[in-house]
């Protein structure tokens, strides 16, 4: 993964490409507010569960995202019809007529993997690489493939590629391992076009998860437990095209609280997803901030928010999501005092701690999975580089510490999730401003 990223600079610097790059004048408390975009997890798994309907399906709400972009690029080339009128998407699979994925987008993202489960339900087989990504972990795919074998799919042995095919889906009894969200994404959309009924144990139960339950009844499947670890699918001969509205994006809506709780501002973020945040607002009270609720936003007054954080530990859902850990290190490299985080999900996501050292910040990794941040009172500006997507979020929050101004290189991995991130800043009054270098 790490010989991707250095390929992508070596690209850029021998084909005398300008490189983007955020310019941030930072050191003054945040105040405004922003409307929260949709969901980059929930709709890219939707996008996928679209190859199972033999019709056209209608996404509201979706995210002008590159990820978003190339998603529906791999659709086109497995023949679907795709059309997108701004935040809405438009995708008819009747014409769907390959499942052999070309390479360049699975490459492009991790989510790509995504579409085991739709493939095997809609054609019976599935060829593809192995699916890229940010450079956070391994990400192994072998819960999906021990999965899916239950189901009665047969895995040739590649370590490049994924080769699958099935002569029948068949519902089974499965325990996954580890409840992740991935491997429960691909079992609920391989089983309900299955013949009998699937019982997933330890599914995972994050709001993507419920979100894609709740898209897939609507179409004609039969499944329930929704919202728990247990998930029963009954398989139907078909799905019917669905006219659906993607949730707001949990980890967005995060990375901007945390922007107000950075600089230690008053922000409002609209459309913010409250039940889902449960476990960051929790953090952030105890870090001194005051949250309160508005129709359909979050208030945050950050002013007396610099308490450290003790000891945090990572979690699937409902715990501390594992996307907004790097942005919560940042906030705490200020905090007035000592604070520890576990990462508990990604074996590598402590990527950034170089870049914040170049800063000011005080902060040790402990056996690649526990960060110590020993707060300091002042960060610098500094020229910093994100090499993935959340990292690269809170390089940008933590130069809005900085007094003076810091620029951020690796743009391209910040847009894989965030629609405009400048733009969602400068209305949180933030001095920001994407340029070409």
């Amino acid at each position: 993964m790490a010989d991707r990223h250095m390929l992508y600079i070596s690209m850029q610097i021998e084909s005398g490409c300008h490189m983007d790059c955020i310019h941030i004048h930072g050191g003054k408390p945040l105040e405004g507010e922003a409307a929260v975009q949709g969901s980059k997890n929930g709709a890219l798994v939707l996008v996928t569960a679209t190859v199972l309907i033999k019709g056209q399906t209608v996404l509201y709400n979706c995210p002008q995202i590159t990820d978003m972009d190339e998603m529906l690029g791999l659709l086109k080339t497995l023949g679907c019809r795709v059309k997108r009128e701004g935040a809405a998407v438009i995708i008819d699979a009747s014409s769907l007529h390959t499942s052999d994925c070309p390479a360049k987008q699975v490459r492009a993202m991790r989510s790509s993997v995504m579409l085991l489960g739709p493939l095997l339900g809609r054609c019976g087989s599935v060829s593809m690489e192995r699916p890229g990504g940010c450079m956070i972990g391994k990400r192994p795919v072998d819960i999906h493939e021990t999965a899916l074998t239950c189901m009665g799919v047969r895995f040739r042995k590649d370590e490049k590629q994924i080769l699958a095919e099935t002569e029948g889906l068949k519902g089974a009894e499965i325990c996954l391992p580890f409840p992740s969200v991935g491997a429960t994404e691909n079992v609920l959309m391989a089983a309900v076009l299955a013949e009998g009924t699937t019982v997933l144990y330890n599914a995972a139960q994050e709001p993507e998860i419920t979100q894609l339950c709740h898209f897939l009844n609507e179409a004609g499947a039969k499944i329930t437990g929704v919202g728990t670890n247990c998930l029963t699918i009954s398989g139907v001969g078909k799905l019917q095209p669905v006219t659906f509205t993607v949730m707001p994006d949990r980890i967005v809506a995060g990375t901007y609280l945390l922007a107000g709780a950075a600089t230690r501002g008053i922000v409002t973020v609209k459309n913010a997803p409250v039940r889902q945040l449960t476990s960051l607002l929790d953090v952030l009270r105890k870090m001194g901030a005051v949250v309160r609720y508005e129709e359909n936003a979050v208030v945050l007054d950050a002013a007396r928010a610099g308490k450290p954080v003790p000891y945090l530990r990572t979690a699937v859902y409902p715990g501390f999501p594992t996307d907004l850990q790097s942005m919560l290190a940042a906030v705490l490299t200020r905090a007035e005092g000592s604070s520890a985080i576990e990462e508990t999900i990604f074996e590598d996501r402590f990527k950034i701690v170089r870049e914040l050292q170049k800063m000011g910040a005080d902060l040790k990794v402990e056996n690649n999975r526990k960060l110590r941040i020993y707060g300091v009172t002042k960060l610098y500006p500094a020229r910093l580089t994100a090499c993935e997507l959340r990292g690269g979020a809170a390089l940008v929050v933590a130069a809005l510490m900085a007094e003076g101004e810091s620029k951020i290189t690796g743009c391209d991995y910040i847009r894989r999730g965030y629609e405009d991130i400048c733009r969602d800043l400068r209305l949180l009054g933030a001095d920001v401003e994407e340029k070409r270098e």
